[in-house]
């Protein structure tokens, strides 16, 4: 009976036909590619699918790409423990989009760049470029490795596959389609993953609630078991989850993600206009609400099964993060080819984000490492290069993954790699595209005070976690189990666990202040170090007394609101055409006023005539 504890049933036949076909299916979409542009073989086409992409399946990849397999695993079950206040992402989305799509499309699409970084180089100094694809290449191959680790976990338990054979096989499918099929492979597989992740949610929401006696039972049970209450404005800055740590912190964390993270600038940039680029952040958005919707009302449906025997507490997990894979098997297994489909939806979101890892690592490693030191290599000699690259990364992930292990809770420790790392990299760009008076002394002092304070409370939050007054983790009861001192688990239990049952380690008095700080708070923080530290030591070093002769790497008035500068008034006819085609061509500081361009272009083609 489902929700009494106990063994669940494995995998059946049909559960592994459904599994292996939906996979092989998904890397013979790259091997698709690959031969259908088997004659475009530049560098560009590989890495940026020869920027001719289209809005919506851009959308749907920048979706898929961080809707990962922990995202799959992890979000159900911080509602199941922790409540719905994690919902609350849905306004940092939109302010993402809004952030990412007014400031920065304009920017990257102005200056055409393959890599992120490329315009640190630009405003600041190589070495400033070096350190930023440095940090990025760090924090992507160790993200990827939990990626990886993380589902592999959790279908070992359900499946009894072997765990590192999981792992393998993960890296060698991304290899395959990155290595074969470029931008183009990763983005199509990505469309196709996304339906099979939402459609793995949906079979286990349909299946629950008709177990519950539909959806209203659901929300009772949760309702009751405090798991509804959503809105805190609690103003501490220790609480993990409140409407202010998530609505200021995650926004400017997901910001970090979206408007820098080469991952996913790489897909957007690579639409055919700039138009396209921006739709395809709002309709990525569209897709993040969605997504992690489901995942919440998957979670609460868990909660309502499972409410008095919790599968965690009685022992029949191993993990929190094996959970929602212990339900599917307990209320789907009597649908032959539905864990299957479950299972196929974790893993997909893996194949999704590493693939995309292993592109963009490649991409900044050829753009800002290889090509400036060797200018000679043709395009063949690079296509080459990039398939060699992909594999590298492939296996360097695969790595990354046995680290993983030591990260406990998978959602949390994953947002909070972006948060220490993206947060001072946001605060450099930040700071180069509004702030004309900052100079490369300042915004290099800058990047390392920021990296150096988010490293010490996330490091230090690692080791010695937020006591659970600050956490806010929910009670959950094994009075329904069923003989619970005879169940048996022979899941595997993360190395964390074992370290923090076996050798307790004394808390510091940081541990209650510092280390405690809210994860979402890692990025503002390193946003706000970095910010204060380069604007003070540029005015110090003179900075501010330099004279800045490239402003199209300065975010104008131009590029926010649909006005002309002055001088405008002041050009030549023949200027004035040449301006505005250069505008309508997304070449000049573009603005999103189609209207306005549309008569202005009529306007330029009159004066031609003239």
């Amino acid at each position: 009976m489902a929700g009494s504890g106990g063994p669940v049933a494995s995998f059946s036949v049909w559960d592994y036909v459904v599994f292996a076909g939906l996979i092989l299916f998904a890397a013979g979409i790259g091997l698709f590619q690959a031969i259908r542009g088997r004659k475009e073989t530049s560098s560009s086409e590989f890495l940026l699918g020869g920027r001719q992409m289209t809005a919506v399946p851009v959308a749907l990849s920048l979706t898929a790409s961080f809707m990962s397999g922990i995202t799959v695993i992890g979000t159900p079950a911080e509602a199941y423990l922790y409540g719905t206040p994690f919902w609350l992402f849905v306004f940092s989305y939109a302010i993402m989009s809004i952030i990412s799509a007014e400031f920065f499309v304009p920017l990257f699409y102005r200056l055409n760049i393959t890599s992120t970084y490329e315009y640190l180089e630009m405003r600041y100094n190589k070495l400033i470029r070096i350190i930023g694809t440095s940090m990025y290449i760090a924090q992507t191959a160790l993200y990827t490795g939990m990626v990886i680790y993380a589902p592999a976990l959790a279908l070992n338990q359900i499946t009894g596959l072997d765990l590192w054979g999981v792992l393998v096989a993960t890296g060698v499918v991304c290899i395959i389609y990155c290595t074969l099929g470029g931008l183009k492979a990763v983005i199509w597989t990505d469309v196709f993953q996304m339906i099979i992740m939402l459609g793995g949610f949906v079979a286990v929401i349909a299946r629950g609630a008709s177990l519950q006696g539909g959806l209203g039972r659901v929300w009772n049970d949760s309702y009751h078991g405090g798991r509804l209450e959503t809105f805190s404005f609690d103003l501490d800055p220790l609480r993990r989850h409140s409407f202010w740590t998530i609505v200021v912190g995650g926004s400017l964390m997901w910001t970090s993600m979206y408007s820098i993270n080469q991952s996913q600038v790489q897909r957007y940039i690579s639409c055919r206009t700039m138009t396209q680029a921006k739709l395809a952040l709002y309709v990525n958005m569209v897709g993040l609400w969605v997504t992690v919707s489901l995942a919440m009302v998957s979670g609460l449906t868990m909660y309502s099964i499972y409410k008095d025997c919790d599968p965690f507490t009685n022992k029949d997990v191993g993990a929190t993060d094996q959970l929602l894979p212990y339900l599917v098997m307990d209320i789907l297994a009597d649908f032959p080819g539905l864990p299957g489909l479950f299972v196929a939806a974790a893993y997909s979101g893996t194949l999704s984000t590493v693939s995309s890892s292993i592109n963009a690592l490649v991409a900044v490693t050829v753009e800002d490492f290889l090509k400036p030191s060797m200018p000679w290599l043709t395009e063949r000699q690079l296509s080459w290069i990039n398939m060699g690259m992909s594999v590298f990364y492939g296996a360097v992930c695969i790595g990354m993954a046995g680290m993983a292990s030591l990260m406990g809770n998978i959602l949390q420790a994953a947002l909070s790699i972006f948060g220490m790392i993206s947060g001072p990299l946001l605060g450099l760009y930040v700071l180069g595209m509004f702030f004309r008076c900052v100079n490369s002394t300042g915004g290099l002092v800058g990047l390392i005070s920021g990296l150096s304070i988010t490293l010490w409370v996330g490091i230090g939050a690692q080791l010695y976690p937020p006591l659970p007054d600050k956490t806010f983790r929910l009670p959950l009861s094994v009075d329904g189990c069923i003989a619970p001192e005879m169940n048996q688990t022979t899941t595997m239990t993360p190395f964390s666990t074992v370290l923090q049952t076996t050798t307790p380690m004394p808390r510091p008095s940081l541990a209650e202040s510092w280390y405690s700080l809210s994860y979402l708070y890692f990025c503002p923080v390193g946003i706000m170090v970095t910010m204060i530290t380069g604007l003070l030591v540029s005015a110090v070093t003179g900075g501010c007394k330099q004279k800045k002769d490239r402003p199209e790497l300065f975010i104008s008035k131009s590029d926010l609101l649909c006005f002309r500068r002055s001088e405008d008034t002041q050009m030549s006819k023949l200027d004035l055409v040449e301006k505005e085609s250069k505008h309508i061509q997304g070449l000049d500081s573009p603005v999103f006023c189609d209207n306005e361009i549309a008569l202005k272009e009529k306007d330029a083609e009159k004066i031609t005539r003239f």
